[in-house]
Formats: C-alpha cells, sequence, structure tokens
C-alpha cells in the first residue's frame, strides 16, 4: 500500500483523442471509484494542505456532475483544468492519503482508498514528490477494429404511431409533461409473486393518477404515451415525447428483484455508465423488451449514440438530474424510497437528446407492501400528489430562473 501522492501513467501509450466523460463518482466508507464512459489517458493524485483536499488530474476526459460527499470526504467539485485534463478535487473532513489506486480492466474507472492519518503526516505526504506507478493490470486504450459487417434489408419503415392527445388547460405556453406507463400488450413487465399482479397494468394506473393530479393543478399540460394496453417500442415512447416538445418525460415502472424483502422506490436518470451493478442490471433487462423475435428494435451505432450525448444531451441531463432529486425531497412524504434513490443507468427511454427525461421506479413490485401500496388506489394518489408537487416546484424553478 502506497501512502503518498500518487501518479497513475497510462497503462500503454495511448492516443491523444481519448475523450471520456467523467460519468459518476461514487463514494462507499473509505473507497473512492471515478467512472468513465470512455477510455482516458491516464491520472496523477496531488495532496494539499491547508484546507485539506486530494486534486485528480485526469487526462483525456471531460468533467461531469459531482456526488454529494459522505464519510471522509465533505464535498467533490469537478472542473476542466484545461480541455484535455478534468480536474476532481476531494474536500477532506479529515486528512487522508491515497492508496491502492488502480484501473480496472477495462480502463472505464479509477478506484482508490483513503487512508486517515494525521495532520502532520498528511502535511508530509503533500510536500513529497509525485510518485509513478504502473497499475496492476494492463490494457490497450483503443477500441476494437471493425474486422466485418453485415447488411440486412429491413423494408420500408413503419409509419409513426399516433399522437396522443394533449389534456389539461387549454394554453400552449404551460408547460407540457409527458407520463409514460412502462409496458404494455404482449409485454406484462415484472409480475408479483404474492398477487400475480402486471406491472404493466399498475404503471397504467399510476400514469393516469398522476395526469388526473396534474390536470386538476391548472399548472401543466399532460399527455399519456399510452391510454390503454397497447405495446409500444422504447423509441416509441419517449419519440412521442419529442415529436409533443414535451418539457418533462417522466416513465413510469414497478422494479423486480430476487431479494423479495428489496423495498421502496428510485428514479433513474440518463448515464452511459451505471451508478452501480444492480442499476446496469435493471437497465439491461428494460432495454430488452424491444427485443422481438431475436431482432433488437433499439440497437444504435456507438457513433451516433456519442455525438448525440456529446453535443446535445448534457444540459438535458442535468435538468434531468435536478429534476430526479427533487422529485424523492417533494415525494418523500408520500412515498417510501430506497436509501440511495437518485440512480444512474443507460435506459433507451431516458435518450431523448432534447428532453428532460427520468426514469421512476415506484418500488417493488415483487415485495409484498410495495406491491399492495403501488396496486391500490390510495398508493396511486399518494404518488401522484408527490409527482405533482415536484412538478410544481420544478417548473416554477425554471420561470424564475428566466426572469432573473
Amino acid at each position: 500500500m502506497l501512502l503518498l501522492p500518487l501518479f497513475l501513467s497510462a497503462l500503454l501509450a495511448t492516443p491523444a483523442v481519448l475523450a471520456g466523460n467523467i460519468g459518476a463518482i461514487e463514494i462507499d466508507g473509505s473507497d473512492v471509484t471515478v467512472r468513465f464512459d470512455d477510455l482516458v489517458a491516464g491520472a496523477s493524485a496531488l495532496l494539499l494542505a491547508g484546507p485539506d483536499r486530494i486534486a485528480l488530474d485526469i487526462s483525456g476526459a471531460q468533467a461531469g456532475r459531482s456526488p454529494q460527499g459522505t464519510g471522509l470526504v465533505r464535498t467533490v467539485r469537478q472542473g476542466q483544468r484545461d480541455p484535455a485534463t478534468a480536474r476532481v478535487v476531494l474536500d477532506l473532513d479529515r486528512p487522508a492519503l491515497v492508496s491502492d489506486a488502480r484501473f480496472a480492466a477495462d480502463g472505464r474507472s479509477l478506484s482508490f482508498r483513503l487512508a486517515p492519518v494525521s495532520s502532520d503526516e498528511f502535511a508530509r505526504a503533500a510536500r513529497a514528490p509525485r510518485l509513478e506507478l504502473q497499475p496492476p493490470v494492463r490494457f490497450r486504450a483503443k477500441p476494437p477494429e471493425k474486422r466485418y459487417s453485415v447488411t440486412v434489408p429491413i423494408g420500408r419503415p413503419k409509419a409513426a404511431v399516433a399522437l396522443p392527445a394533449i389534456q389539461g388547460p387549454n394554453n400552449p405556453r404551460l408547460p407540457l409533461v409527458v407520463v409514460d406507463a412502462g409496458h404494455g400488450g404482449h409485454d406484462p413487465g415484472a409480475i408479483s409473486p404474492h398477487s400475480g399482479k402486471r406491472e404493466k397494468d399498475i404503471t397504467l394506473a399510476l400514469a393516469r393518477a398522476i395526469r388526473d393530479d396534474l390536470i386538476a393543478s391548472g399548472r401543466v399540460r399532460v399527455a399519456l404515451t399510452r391510454s390503454d394496453d397497447r405495446y409500444l417500442v422504447l423509441e416509441e415512447r419517449y419519440g412521442i415525447a419529442r415529436r409533443l416538445k414535451a418539457d418533462l418525460f417522466i416513465s413510469v415502472h414497478a422494479d423486480a428483484a430476487e431479494n423479495q424483502q428489496a423495498s421502496g422506490a428510485s428514479i433513474y436518470t440518463l448515464s452511459e455508465v451505471a451508478s452501480d451493478r444492480e442499476a446496469a442490471r435493471l437497465a439491461a433487462r428494460e432495454n430488452k423488451a424491444n427485443v422481438i423475435n431475436g431482432v433488437d428494435l433499439g440497437a444504435h451505432s456507438s457513433e451516433v449514440s456519442a455525438i448525440l450525448l456529446d453535443l446535445t444531451q448534457r444540459e438535458t441531463m442535468n435538468v434531468a438530474s435536478d429534476f430526479a432529486r427533487l422529485l424523492q425531497r417533494e415525494a418523500a412524504d408520500e412515498v417510501k424510497f430506497r436509501s440511495t434513490a437518485h440512480r444512474f443507468a443507460s435506459f433507451i427511454v431516458l435518450k431523448a437528446p432534447d428532453t428532460p427525461s427520468v426514469l421512476f421506479e415506484t418500488g417493488f413490485i415483487s415485495n409484498e407492501g410495495d406491491a399492495e401500496f403501488l396496486a391500490s388506489t390510495d398508493g396511486q394518489k399518494k404518488v401522484a400528489r408527490g409527482v405533482r408537487q415536484a412538478v410544481q416546484v420544478h417548473f416554477a424553478r425554471q420561470i424564475a430562473a428566466v426572469a432573473q
């Protein structure tokens, strides 16, 4: 274990064009993991005393959004030191040194441990020269070369689905919220092992309750992607929101897990790097709803996805993340949330580049208590009230920001 400022060099010679966004920074006790959505060239750590902090300079990276501090880390800040280098600053709650720094085998994450020390030890370490460190696993930091291609005739494009009616006040200046009831038609979604309730039925009832409560407020207009038991391809769901020029897109779901004790709601916003293993599993399961007879209707080339995210989605993702935190705060009195409620995953339905989008997992249909709550009229009204309060505050903030 090396308790000194560390220099994390590139593992092999890497192209200067590497530019991975910092997708997430996870702090679990003394363990810190920085995740990237693409390969980066390398990193170095610098200790700064008075106040005590650790500066990580990550070459070939673009700064992202910072999480709240916890444990040894009081706050996390990010910025661009230069166009090719992102700087992450960890403001320490008490002196600590970096140890066990390493890149993952695929180069998509950097992890290290914080080891508490005395103030004198930290001050001495901050004066020490940088030391080079070769990570234990070597990889070639470039994408695999394309070896072959296959061309398949797909026929004429299908006509776009009909747009739903916009309900609420007849005032086009009011914000438009599109509510998407997950699953439907031949796709039942998750099924409760206790009652046999299907996710597609619960999400439709929740979407209708949310629509009714939002319309009753008189402050927004509302449209449902589906108002009955029909199937929609995932791209059609956010495509409806884009074609309607919606100001906010909320996709409503009910989670499921092998552990039937798991319970509580969570809110997902878009990231190409999932915030944890569970988020990646859930995104993979939901995205497979587009696979019909072995044909993946939701596939996109990595080049197109990267361009969309880099050029148009950054601000949209920021707005969506702000709304996710607001939804948890405003609905907490009505809905039980998981301890880590705001999560990140690459859900297809969140990929509208110009519409702030969240996926609201309202609870676990695999949990008997959650399933009963979500299937009940009272539970659906509570979920709807929480969403209405968050939506009202969200747009009030936007109006106030424009007025300034």
